[in-house]
């Protein structure tokens, strides 16, 4: 079983920004933050004294029983502080550092407030719900240059910007501490503002969840919020320690969250911090070296004269990365399967394969007819590695994964840039030679033969998904397709696109070898039945609408697959829907 911590880096340093925190009280108590609920209780106490009665063992029901109502915490402070100043002091007691405080470390940010803040830096976390009433958050990112967008009223969520426009939001959903309107009591836990409802609905449903120090047994209407949400789209991890309370095992086992054992909050975070970090450095080129590549590719595309320097430029990157991906560096025989080998190698592979992939991405967006060959060779020449035939079946399977990334780099970015003679090539003319047959390379090289779907729920956050290699792949690509493919939407509706239409000319290729229709159903397969989104088969009816549009002239077509023919198109899809439809998750 792979480690729970590193199955979270892994998910959090693949997809950037997808993962929100939730963050109870657990993660200020080491620095001496007080709970809300101890700050009530020592308001009633400075309030007993005031009237010469003795509040103890039980301030709570002392108030009760002397006010006949639950504590009013702008009550409280109004009777216990006259004065607007008086009442700022006294709330800043609880949460800013006396000069004694400060020497002894209290109330200050802790390592794991600045491990937070450093993967808010590095764009891993964007957004943060916190029922703490402190600014150790803010603190700890100002001191690494952020300053965060804070939302801690209703009124504050209307004026704010979507969450995804800023570089870091926290969302204080009990308010802040010189806020006289902050949540404490269990009657202001139960419900929350409609309008911070909406919003809380909406980061649990578009945000994977890390859930560190809330122990969900007062938070009535946070519970609530994360009981509502439905969505799927990312693991919920929900670090404990020891066991987890009653309440939160039932949240637990509603969402199918991953606990996490952790010792505390602070060396949570610090190891999730440098587990990150590590990944994003694990065998990445240095990145002038990239984007120097790709200026001099650009520069090459729009003048002839440098096809021989194209040539030579794309070619060298392709016979570095080959020696690099050697059963030397990635043996075949002698390392049993495991999935913690698994993501080594995945990364290992992504890494080294940054500078082509993104060579080919530009050069297919931008390339035109005569620049197709160049794209072919590469990917055939990656596809047909070095190596024995003999060895464990997963590596020999995988040792196919740096040309699955070429395929997708190519291939999307030519659907991105309307390159549709590209897609075909890529498609259709490369080959794998297997057994000492020649292969058509979309029969070999796609998301089911190269990591079988029984090994891709094996990686990191995808143990529930249906399309574990094609959901994985789809936070790959995201950030190197954002030049060319800058909204979400438009990406998400290009890559289902490129995978719907792989699909399709795998089926139309298999059937003409003798074969059933069969094809590699991607993200398009469970994303067509959500209709929050799209709709039911949304790319699946977008396709066909465009085929119809345009007739013969169809774009695909034109560039020679299914033969040219609508008529085999036609057939060709139709079929392939029924299969899809016939699935058991549709």
């Amino acid at each position: 079983m792979i480690d729970p911590i590193l199955s979270l880096a892994f998910s959090m340093q693949a997809n950037p920004g997808t993962y929100a925190l939730l963050l109870g009280s657990g993660v200020s108590r080491s620095a001496g933050i007080p709970t809300g609920w101890e700050v009530v209780l020592d308001l009633i106490r400075k309030l007993a004294r005031l009237q010469g009665d003795d509040c103890e063992p039980n301030p709570a029901a002392w108030y009760v029983e002397k006010f006949g109502g639950e504590p009013d915490y702008a009550k409280l402070l109004e009777a216990v502080a006259k004065s607007p100043a008086e009442r700022h002091q006294l709330l800043r007691s609880y949460f800013e550092p006396t000069r004694e405080e400060l020497e002894q470390g209290l109330k200050v940010p802790t390592d794991a407030h600045t491990a937070i803040a450093e993967l808010v830096v590095g764009k891993y976390v964007r957004v943060i719900v916190t029922t703490n009433f402190d600014r150790l958050l803010e603190r700890a990112m100002e001191q690494l240059g952020v300053v965060p967008t804070v939302i801690s009223t209703p009124d504050a969520v209307e004026g704010s910007l979507p969450v995804t426009h800023t570089a870091c939001t926290i969302i204080k959903v009990h308010g802040d501490y010189l806020d006289t309107r902050i949540k404490n009591t269990a009657k202001e836990l139960e419900q929350y503002d409609e309008r911070m409802d909406r919003l809380l609905d909406r980061v649990f449903d578009e945000f994977g969840l890390v859930v560190c120090g809330w122990s969900a047994e007062w938070d009535s209407a946070l519970r609530a919020a994360v009981e509502r949400c439905r969505s799927r789209r990312f693991t919920i991890f929900w670090t404990v320690r020891g066991k987890p309370g009653d309440v939160a095992k039932r949240l637990i086992d509603l969402r199918n969250a991953q606990v996490i054992q952790i010792e505390s909050a602070v060396s949570f975070f610090r190891e999730l911090s440098e587990k990150v970090y590590a990944l994003q450095d694990l065998s990445k080129p240095h990145p002038l070296s990239t984007k120097v590549a790709v200026a001099t590719l650009k520069k090459y595309l729009v003048d002839d004269r440098y096809r021989i320097r194209l040539d030579d430029l794309v070619r060298g990157e392709v016979e570095k990365l080959f020696k690099e991906l050697s059963d030397d560096n990635f043996p075949v025989q002698g390392v049993p399967f495991s999935p913690e080998e698994l993501v080594s190698r995945i990364r290992k592979y992504e890494g080294l394969i940054e500078t082509l992939q993104a060579l080919m991405i530009t050069g297919c967006y931008w390339g035109d007819d005569a620049h197709r060959g160049s794209w072919v060779k590469t990917l055939e020449r990656i596809a047909n590695p070095a190596g024995g035939s003999g060895g464990l079946v997963v590596w020999l399977k995988l040792r196919h994964y740096p040309a699955l990334l070429l395929l997708y780099a190519g291939g999307l970015a030519a659907v991105a840039g309307g390159r549709y003679r590209t897609l075909a090539a890529l498609l259709t003319e490369a080959s794998v030679r297997e057994e000492n047959r020649a292969h058509p390379l979309v029969l070999v090289i796609n998301t089911v033969d190269v990591i079988p779907h029984e090994v891709g729920q094996r990686l990191p956050g995808m143990e529930r998904h249906f399309t574990p290699v094609s959901d994985h792949l789809f936070s790959v690509f995201r950030e190197p397709l954002r030049e060319y493919l800058p909204d979400d939407t438009q990406y998400q509706k290009c890559f289902d696109r490129f995978e719907y239409l792989l699909a399709l000319v795998h089926a139309d290729l298999y059937e003409k070898l003798g074969h059933r229709i069969w094809g590699p159903i991607g993200c398009f397969g469970w994303r067509g039945r959500d209709f929050r989104e799209f709709g039911p088969g949304a790319i699946t009816s977008e396709i066909e609408l465009d085929a119809a549009a345009q007739g013969d002239a169809w774009a695909p077509l034109q560039a020679g697959l299914f033969d040219g023919s609508m008529e085999r198109f036609s057939r060709i899809k139709r079929e392939f829907d029924n299969l899809m439809k016939g699935l058991n998750w549709w």
